[in-house]
């Protein structure tokens, strides 16, 4: 009976719809609904570099399989299609030779239905391998001879000359008048109170291939006797590349910044590489006065530096421990104080040092009045006109001088980083009488005190000098038959070091 019951009682819970189980629950639907089915991807966006060739992404999906399709033929996968619910994929891509960055889309569909897919998009770098490498036989690292940091470096440099309007002569390097530089010139100039030589040197006129950026050997053979000249007498020298028709100087943009990012590595391997040898008597120099504005083009201009600094460290040998220069902004003072607020790096630590001019325009280098300005005869105190007052400088005396180079001994110098101020000068004007013989002194009160107060601050002076005699000139050595051709403006840079 009581079984019996028990049967009855299950039955009529069936009818009415009661859940007899023990916890009350409630039912569990008959016919549940199946989940939605999915596809995703690890990464929706995969960026690669010019020098990686590829890149893994996982593919996830709830299906039975999914098919794959690039839009690119350089873009392509290692697996097309897969049953797993999981599955990596390999991305490979091949190298890009364009100078300009270039995009695939991968298109992952699941099941065969179109609606069921996702998207990854790969971009790859621009090419910064324009050239082929130079750096073809890089050497172990070489301190010997190379002891000193910048800061120690600097302090043994006291006073520069630029073999100007030479080396770096469109044309070659007696197109602009000068003649060959020979030992005895260089002899001469040490002999008369310098210890240290700037090189400026072109390369890109010198090229044996201009598709593939090779420097001619017997170029780079003359620049190195050149240089050998002044170590041998016991000099420091500085290598750079100048002007060298613009390329770089006047490109300091984002369109041309691969392409010239290529040309520096290509250029600067092949540099660093046939001047390897020599010991810390050398300096490399990055450019000269590359035309800078703004923040952006500073970024550029910086990773010129950093391709010029990485190119020489990677010969090995002595460049993995020798001083290197970068140029500010327009080697100007006050914007290099403005701009260059962050530098490249550099894998060894205390070797750089930065690059300035100076050339109070109106005084140094204006040879004809504008609508903004008069050109200034006189220089410094006790040197204005009570009768030429119009001639009288308004600007860029003691008082500018020593602001300026204040700011780069705190900038720079304080933190360890001398600064070369690579070149200065003022032209000597066509004047007669009371006027010359004002305007001369000065000019030599001029070059004294930037020599003096260059010091003073931490840089080291390079003196400006063309090589061309006359008025509007800065020569001071006749290089034809070397003699001193402006005695009074090289008593003044002597007297500066005193």
């Amino acid at each position: 009976m009581k079984n019996n019951f028990i049967k009855l009682l299950l039955t009529l819970c069936v009818f009415v719809g009661i859940s007899c189980s023990k916890d009350d629950a409630e039912p569990t639907p008959t016919n549940p609904t199946p989940a939605e089915t999915t596809i995703t991807s690890s990464a929706t966006s995969v960026s690669i570099a010019e020098s990686s060739r590829s890149a893994a992404i996982t593919i996830t999906m709830t299906g039975k399989d999914w098919a794959a399709v690039s839009d690119q033929a350089w873009c392509t996968l290692s697996v097309t299609s897969s049953s797993l619910q999981s599955q990596e994929v390999t991305i490979n891509v091949t190298s890009n030779t364009t100078t300009s960055a270039r995009q695939a889309i991968l298109t992952f569909v699941m099941d065969g239905n179109a609606q069921k897919n996702v998207k990854v998009t790969v971009t790859q770098a621009a090419s910064s391998s324009l050239y082929p490498s130079y750096n073809t036989n890089p050497i172990a690292a070489d301190a010997t001879g190379m002891s000193s940091n910048a800061t120690e470096l600097a302090s043994k440099m006291k006073l520069g000359w630029n073999i100007g309007n030479t080396l770096e002569a469109t044309g070659g390097e007696t197109a602009w008048g000068n003649p060959k530089v020979t030992k005895a010139l260089i002899d001469f100039v040490k002999a008369n109170g310098f210890n240290a030589i700037r090189i400026p040197c072109s390369w890109n006129q010198y090229l044996a291939n201009s598709t593939t950026a090779e420097i001619k050997a017997d170029w780079l053979a003359r620049v190195k006797e050149v240089v050998q000249y002044c170590v041998d007498n016991d000099m420091y020298v500085i290598v750079n590349i100048h002007w060298d028709g613009g390329w770089l100087e006047n490109n300091c943009t984002e369109t041309k910044k691969v392409e010239n990012n290529a040309k520096q590595k290509a250029f600067w391997e092949q540099i660093a590489t046939q001047l390897r040898g020599f010991d810390e008597h050398l300096l490399f120099a990055s450019a000269n006065e590359p035309n800078v504005e703004n923040a952006t083009q500073m970024a550029v201009l910086n990773s010129y530096h950093q391709t010029f600094i990485d190119a020489v460290r990677s010969t090995g040998g002595k460049n993995a421990y020798r001083n290197l220069i970068i140029q500010g902004p327009s080697t100007d003072i006050e914007k290099t104080n403005k701009l260059m607020t962050t530098l490249p790096t550099d894998k060894v630590a205390n070797r750089m040092m930065a690059e300035v001019h100076f050339y109070p325009y109106q005084f140094t280098l204006m040879t004809k009045d504008e609508s903004w300005g008069k050109m200034f005869y006189y220089w410094g105190a006790g040197n204005h006109s009570t009768t030429d007052t119009e001639r009288n400088p308004t600007w860029g005396e003691e008082a500018d001088i020593d602001k300026l180079f204040k700011s780069m001994k705190t900038q720079f110098v304080d933190k360890g980083i001398p600064v070369i101020l690579g070149e200065f000068g003022a032209i000597r004007r066509d004047l007669t009488g009371d006027a010359l013989t004002l305007h001369l002194k000065s000019r030599a009160d001029f070059l004294k005190y930037v020599v003096k107060q260059s010091r003073a601050n931490g840089m080291i002076p390079f003196y400006w000098d063309a090589g061309f005699m006359g008025v509007n000139t800065m020569t001071i050595f006749n290089r034809t038959n070397n003699t001193v051709y402006d005695t009074q403006a090289l008593t003044a840079l002597q007297d500066g070091l005193k």
